[in-house]
């Protein structure tokens, strides 16, 4: 199912996040874009749209990926916590931003993804009730997960083992759909919860349970990437020059999101990525300062660290070089680094 979009919307959608962007900027994408690269072996792109705003710089990367060369490019609805999964793996969408511990657990499982780079640092916040000051407190406590091996539930589980805690037999799991998660926790039913933008500001505006642990600034979880920019395996290897450039479109996206917060929020509920722009523009101020973090950090070392934590939880049994060796491909962000220095 792709998106039915009309295309005046579809140039609307262009329209705005070229303004964002900035005529300066698209001007100096078309020129370092083009010069001395292969053509595009593909005109068309999918990627995947889903509740959640921290992959912003996607969706803004359409206006840089016509600019590329690509002159479809779609966006493919997904409702499940873990549609994104499968979704690349049956080359339904082709490229995204994907939390990286999942995708480790499905490059083990012989999916045919391929994470190529960092996207951003963090995201992620728990909340908890007045009985839970600290992570260690949940032990016996209720945790709402959208679902068992979701991002929300692997996240977690990793945090839960980092502290010494046992997620298989610590924890008293139950399944929500996030919404229904909220209110149970303000109702004092459940006993905390993970959320990714816009949830937190939600629960902060609305005085629901109380920070245990923010990923954006938490360590280790604020010195390794979050989301990864990930692929089907067999469109990377099919077309090359196509990856390279999605690639690029998406990473200067994510730099600019780390400078017009604001205008970046009416971007995301103009065009129906977001429907609260108090929630989006909090997200964004806040999350402005892990945008543009893929240049820092090693993307190999958070394979590394989150191959080690599902390790110790028992949700993979492969070593942290296998899962190197067989899901990743570094050779794009090494060429744009050297290009699109900060």
């Amino acid at each position: 199912m792709v998106d039915q979009r009309p295309r005046d919307w579809d140039r609307r959608a262009f329209l705005k996040g070229a303004a964002l962007i900035g005529t300066a900027a698209l001007s100096g994408l078309h020129r370092d874009a083009s010069a001395a690269e292969p053509p595009l072996e593909i005109a068309r792109l999918r990627l995947y749209q889903k509740p959640g705003i921290c992959t912003a710089p996607q969706y803004l990367a359409e206006a840089f990926l016509r600019l590329e060369g690509f002159t479809d490019v779609q966006y493919v609805p997904l409702k499940g916590p873990r549609d994104i999964e499968p979704a690349l793996a049956s080359g339904e969408i082709d490229i995204g931003f994907h939390f990286a511990a999942p995708s480790i657990i499905r490059v083990e499982a012989g999916d045919p993804i391929v994470m190529l780079g960092g996207g951003h640092v963090g995201c992620f916040e728990l909340f908890g009730t007045n009985g839970v000051r600290a992570v260690r407190d949940l032990k016996g406590k209720t945790v709402s997960v959208q679902e068992l091996g979701s991002s929300h539930h692997v996240f977690l589980s990793t945090v839960l083992a980092h502290v010494g805690l046992n997620p298989a037999k610590d924890i008293k799991w139950v399944v929500h759909p996030q919404a229904e998660a909220i209110r149970l926790l303000g109702e004092g039913k459940i006993d905390a919860l993970l959320g990714f933008p816009p949830d937190p500001q939600e629960l902060r505006d609305k005085n629901i349970g109380h920070l245990i642990l923010n990923s954006i600034v938490d360590r280790p979880w604020s010195h390794y990437f979050c989301c990864m920019v990930t692929a089907n395996k067999d469109f990377v290897k099919r077309h090359p020059s196509a990856t390279k450039r999605a690639l690029r479109a998406i990473l200067k996206a994510t730099d600019v999101c780390a400078g017009e917060p604001d205008r970046l929020a009416r971007f995301l509920v103009d065009n129906g990525y977001a429907t609260n722009y108090k929630y989006a523009l909090q997200a964004m101020k806040e999350m402005a300062t892990i945008y543009g973090h893929w240049r820092d950090y090693d993307p190999e070392d958070t394979i590394r660290f989150y191959s080690l934590r599902l390790q110790e939880v028992g949700m993979i049994t492969s070593s942290p070089q296998k899962i190197i060796a067989q899901g990743t491909d570094w050779r794009f962000i090494r060429e744009l680094r050297r290009e699109l220095k900060g």
